[in-house]
């Protein structure tokens, strides 16, 4: 799903070309609808939610037994150990998929996913766009990639080499919060800005721009 305007896609795209008049680094922009399916971690909570159930029948087997009686009407004889068994896999297979459909609404699916698991897969896509993106794609190595996921309202830059040499993670630390800051009230084409606004004043300090620089990866954003 598209999240900005073709005009939102112009101030970030605007800010780029500005911030870059400055530095010889280059500054790529990348807005993500999410960083990962999660369908991994779907998959343990439905079995994590299937073992929690046959296990509490194994404790008290009694209960679920005695409301099936009251269901059928009572007229029962002593179930075999068979079709105990089967009633555990029923009950089992019946909250593995419980489980499975309510995670198809993405709001819950996210919601149940562990912070720490979001910050991973989003640091890790943010590295593959950049690898794909910036990574020795510049003379100098002197790409920068800001990484904006959406659904797991997270952001990353990513440095080159030459760039990481130079600036240690941290300084990139007011960038973020210039960013976020603006995004989190519905602003995501200023945040944007602002955060590329904040990387340009970095890479101007540490890379000016040489007088026969030229721009070598294109200004505008990608929405994936």
């Amino acid at each position: 799903m598209a999240y900005l305007t073709a005009e939102q896609h112009d101030i970030v795209s605007a800010a780029v070309a500005q911030a870059e008049l400055e530095t010889s680094g280059e500054i790529v922009t990348v807005l993500a609808d999410r960083s990962d399916g999660y369908t991994d971690v779907a998959l343990w909570w439905a079995v994590g939610a299937s073992f929690t159930a046959m296990s509490v029948f194994a404790l008290f087997p009694e209960f679920t037994l005695g409301k099936i009686d009251r269901l059928i009407g009572g007229w029962t004889h002593d179930w075999t150990m068979g079709e105990v068994l089967t009633i555990a896999l029923g009950i089992g297979l019946a909250k593995f998929l419980g489980v499975l459909a309510i995670q198809m609404w993405q709001p819950f699916k996210f919601w149940l996913v562990p912070p720490a698991v979001k910050r991973s897969r989003v640091r890790e896509a943010a590295v593959r766009h950049f690898k794909v993106g910036a990574e020795r794609r510049t003379h100098g190595r002197t790409g920068v990639l800001l990484y904006l996921s959406m659904r797991e309202h997270r952001a990353e830059i990513v440095a080159d080499v030459s760039i990481a040499e130079k600036v240690p993670a941290e300084v990139w630390g007011e960038a973020m919060a210039d960013m976020l800051a603006e995004i989190r009230q519905g602003r995501l084409a200023e945040g944007l800005a602002a955060g590329v606004r904040d990387v340009g004043k970095v890479l101007s300090e540490e890379f000016p721009r040489a007088d026969d620089d030229v721009n070598e990866l294109p200004d505008r954003l990608i929405e994936v």
